[in-house]
């Protein structure tokens, strides 16, 4: 059984995602003037990505002080949108996350239980810190609902390293 790791160090790639509000498309690892927090939930279905999105939403000022922060699933954009309404979500929310996109951010994928969970390949969590330049600096990837990060902690950490320019570790 093999998993392909992301690159650390390496270019993101371009990957889009389809916006929850307004029209177009948010770009991600394209080069750009802000370091950007790319958070993968696994979808309306998961009630603990709607608690650390809770967490996330509640510290969101904090977060983009210091980069930008997006949030995407699998979902379809009418779920998303009933998510972002019910909890009142005010980060760049997108869906359609792709099954290509996530392996290409070497995120596990999953079939679902049932219909009742939803009705096809979803995400499992993942955060990704994206320098400036498009190329990943930091990855958290589980294999599970319930292995996330402290998100005190990893703004902590991400500022530290933003205000050092800290190099990408863990390459080997």
């Amino acid at each position: 059984m093999t998993h392909t790791k992301p690159n650390v160090g390496a270019t993101v790639g371009d990957l889009r995602f389809p916006r929850v509000v307004g029209e177009g498309v948010i770009a991600v690892g394209q080069p750009k003037d802000r370091w950007t927090m790319l958070f993968v939930y696994r979808g309306k279905h998961c009630p603990r990505c709607k608690r650390f999105l809770a967490k996330l939403n509640n510290a969101l000022s904090a977060w983009l002080d210091v980069m930008d922060v997006v949030v995407v699933s699998s979902d379809t954009k009418e779920k998303a949108q009933a998510d972002r309404e019910e909890f009142g979500w005010n980060f760049d929310l997108c869906h359609g996350l792709t099954e290509e996109q996530m392996r290409a951010l070497g995120l596990y994928v999953s079939e679902p239980l049932s219909e009742a969970e939803t009705t096809g390949l979803f995400a499992e969590p993942g955060a990704f810190g994206i320098r400036p330049d498009g190329t990943l600096m930091l990855v958290d990837i589980s294999n599970g609902p319930a292995a996330r990060p402290d998100l005190e902690e990893l703004l902590d950490g991400m500022k530290f390293n933003i205000e050092n320019d800290r190099p990408v570790r863990g390459t080997a």
